[in-house]
């Protein structure tokens, strides 16, 4: 996978070392995830807080940086919150202030990416593509979040094209955002790209990758 990566960014101008893995193990238990680990993959994503909670607790001293990259529910915010190395789903202003809150009490701020929802399938989670830009205002009154980028999923009905259309689509919106939050927020991330898109992804600039099924194609190999 670490190979696709590579190639991918190579072919778009890139570093390879520019684009991130984050291995999705959602699908699989938590000994199938310490394979991974131990296959030298320490960023791993989960979409439910309460699987996220079990591999946690189950593989805590693998040094694992957690990703939460599906919709997280206000109370489920404080149990969660210790665990997440990033959070890919700001996905609404009364999520993230209640993150906010939650996050008052630790001394550094909660690196977090705000989702955009850039299909506008009624479906998926998500800031509307032109909601995002007033939300400057918002953000500068939540003190302990640290707004890494952006983060989007391509529409389900869409083909390749589609797909490349929408990531390119959260680029520029970063771009204009970084034009127009100067001096505020770097918004260096974009999270975007699972494992049927990830390399058109990784050439409209996407930085992190959420892959899981491709991981797990050749797991007998792993498990032997």
């Amino acid at each position: 996978m670490q190979a696709r990566i590579g190639t991918a960014a190579t072919q778009a101008g890139r570093r390879p070392e520019a684009v991130r893995l984050v291995a999705v193990t959602k699908y699989v238990d938590a000994a199938t995830t310490r394979l991974l680990v131990d296959a030298g993959c320490r960023d791993l994503g989960e979409a439910r807080p309460q699987q996220l909670w079990d591999k946690a607790a189950e593989l805590a001293e693998l040094g694992i940086r957690w990703h939460l990259i599906g919709h997280l529910q206000r109370n489920k915010v404080r149990r969660t919150l210790p665990l997440v190395h990033l959070l890919h789903s700001g996905d609404s202003l009364r999520l993230l202030e209640e993150l906010d809150a939650e996050r008052a009490a630790q001394p550094a701020p909660l690196p977090v990416l705000l989702e955009v929802n850039v299909s506008g399938d009624a479906a998926k989670h998500g800031f509307a593509v032109d909601d995002v830009p007033p939300l400057v205002e918002s953000l500068a009154k939540l003190a302990h979040l640290d707004v890494r980028g952006l983060m989007c999923m391509a529409g389900l009905e869409g083909d390749a094209a589609e797909a490349r259309r929408e990531f390119a689509a959260l680029r520029e919106l970063r771009d204009r955002l970084r034009r127009e939050w100067s001096g505020r927020y770097t918004l260096d991330e974009l999270s975007m790209g699972m494992s049927g898109d990830f390399e058109a992804a990784i050439a409209e600039g996407s930085t992190m990758v959420r892959v899981g099924s491709a991981l797990f194609e050749g797991l007998d190999e792993l498990r032997s």
